[in-house]
Order: structure tokens, then C-alpha cells, then sequence
């Protein structure tokens, strides 16, 4: 996270005296304002999601997977086991089915206090403060007659690759 931090830091930084020195004071304005708020979208949704996950581990929230390591290994797209599953089905009369397929969605709904639990990364501090930043950027360009939207899309979507590329870089 510090990486991509410091590289934001750092484009941004090229960027606003590239702008500078060519003299284009409406550029400078709107990349600021849109490069600067975009990556606080970005890095607080990462943060949110990070600090997410780790609550969810931290509690034992593990995915469960009920192929074994052979399966998966024989059968990585789960395919043969698809096809069993078919048959079988061919077999059943569609009440029995209907009944199944019930229990099913019974066995998978989720409680109020769970969805709760999800709903928390989507309404964090960090990422709520960060939109805040974006929309009275885009208003206060709006109101001020500073905004150029070339610009302001061309920065806007500018640190969403920039992360995109550093987080390959990192799994590599």
C-alpha cells in the first residue's frame, strides 16, 4: 500500500509541473483536483476491504470448498462433477427438486447482522470521505467555471490504471 502510495505521490507530482511549465492553468486545476480525489477513492476502498477481510479472518470467516485437493487438482473447472450432478437430477421428479432446491436457499440466506457486516466496507470513514472530496472537487470546478471535462475524466480515471498495473506488478 506504501508503494502504491509513493508512486501516486510521484505521478502526480510529473504531472502537475509537466502542466505547470506549459502553462495551462485549467489543466493543473482539474488534474489536481481529480487525480488527488480519485486516488483517496481508491486507496480508501482498498483500505476498507483490507481491514474488512482481516476482521472476517480474524473472527475464523474462512471460504469453504467442498472439493478435496485430489478433485481439485484432477478437475480444476469442476466439470465432471457437474455432469453426475445431471444425471442424478434427471432422475428426481421435479417436486423433489423444487424441495432440494428450497433447502437450498434456506441453508444459504443470510442474516440481517451479516449483511450488516458487508454493508461496513461499503460505508467506512475512509471511503465516504474520500467521495465527499470528489463531488465538492467536481462542484467547486462546476461553480468556479474551472471545469474542463477532457481533463477532468483523462485524471480522474489516471490512478485507477496506475493502481491497476502496480497491484500485477506486486502479485508477480
Amino acid at each position: 500500500m506504501k508503494e502504491i502510495v509513493v508512486v501516486l505521490l510521484f505521478i502526480d507530482l510529473i504531472i502537475a509541473l509537466l502542466i505547470y511549465f506549459l502553462g495551462a492553468e485549467y489543466w493543473l486545476v482539474n488534474s489536481q483536483v481529480a487525480f488527488i480525489s480519485s486516488s483517496l477513492v481508491m486507496l480508501g476502498s482498498m483500505q476498507s476491504y483490507k481491514s474488512m477481510v482481516k476482521g472476517r479472518l480474524g473472527v475464523g470467516a474462512t471460504p469453504d470448498d467442498e472439493r478435496d485437493t485430489i478433485d481439485k487438482l484432477e478437475d480444476p473447472y469442476d466439470l465432471f462433477d457437474d455432469e453426475l450432478k445431471k444425471e442424478e437430477e434427471e432422475e428426481k421428479t421435479l417436486q423433489e427438486i423444487v424441495k432440494e432446491e428450497r433447502a437450498n436457499l434456506k441453508k444459504n440466506r443470510r442474516s440481517i447482522l451479516q449483511t450488516t457486516k458487508d454493508a461496513k466496507a461499503s460505508f467506512s470513514f475512509y471511503r465516504l470521505g474520500a467521495y465527499a472530496l470528489l463531488v465538492f472537487g467536481f462542484f467547486y470546478l462546476n461553480s468556479n467555471h474551472f471545469l474542463k471535462l477532457m481533463p477532468y475524466l483523462i485524471f480522474l480515471t489516471l490512478p485507477m490504471f496506475i493502481i491497476i498495473v502496480m497491484l500485477i506488478k506486486q502479485s508477480k
